[in-house]
Order: C-alpha cells, then structure tokens, then sequence
C-alpha cells in the first residue's frame, strides 16, 4: 500500500507561482507512472500533468500547458508539480496518484492505482 502526502499548496495572486510536492511512502515510486490531477466543488476530478515511471515522457491538461511542470526524483521518492502564472481557473484542490504500474501514464482517475489526500490552491485575482 502506497502512501501519499502532497504539500506545497496555499493561496497566491494571479500571475504568481506555486511548487507542489508529492512525498510516498509504502512503496517506491519508480515503480509508478505518477499524476496530478484536481477538483473544484462540485465538478468532477480532472486530469491536470502524468509523467512515465522514468520520467521521459510527461503529458498535460490543454489548460495548463506550458504554465505547469511535473518531474520527479526517484531517488527520493518524491514528485513535484511546479505551477507558474497561475489563475484564479486554477484554484482547486490538487491530488497526486500514481498509475497502476510502470505503464501507462494516469491521464484519467479511473487508471490511478492509489491516491494522496489533497491540498488547496488557492488563486486570488
């Protein structure tokens, strides 16, 4: 059983920036293709940035392309989501996963193997 904790979230202007971070225990991550993903109330989880277990390969939500970076140290067992010019579309609550194995990359919530409890982002205008 993997363990997730993301830190990292908090309230920031418009234009500015947050790094989100995902610390697992439990399980070693290299044996993970990770994602993020987010939720406003009443709306649906969505798919924000995965990236594969080596961390060659990385994929976005249109929405955040370009504006956000996921990456990854295995090493440390540790994932990161760095988000620049942030917008107020952007406040949510934001939840690391990881996929099922190695492969595929978690682009959807139904291909998450285990999930982290969430942190608020908060982007004022």
């Amino acid at each position: 059983q993997v363990q997730l904790v993301e830190s990292g979230g908090g309230l920031v202007q418009a234009g500015g920036s947050l790094r989100l971070s995902c610390a697992a225990s439990g399980g070693t991550l290299s044996n993970y293709a990770m994602g993020w993903f987010r939720q406003d109330p009443g709306k649906e989880r969505e798919f924000v940035a995965a990236l594969s277990w080596n961390g060659g390969y990385t994929s976005y939500a249109d929405s955040v392309k370009g504006r956000f970076t996921i990456s990854r140290d295995n090493a440390e067992n540790t994932v990161y989501l760095q988000m620049n010019s942030l917008k107020p579309e952007d406040t949510a609550v934001y939840y690391c996963a990881t996929s099922r194995g190695r492969f595929p990359i978690p682009v959807s919530p139904s291909m998450v193997g285990f999930w982290g409890q969430g942190t608020q982002v908060t982007v004022s205008s």
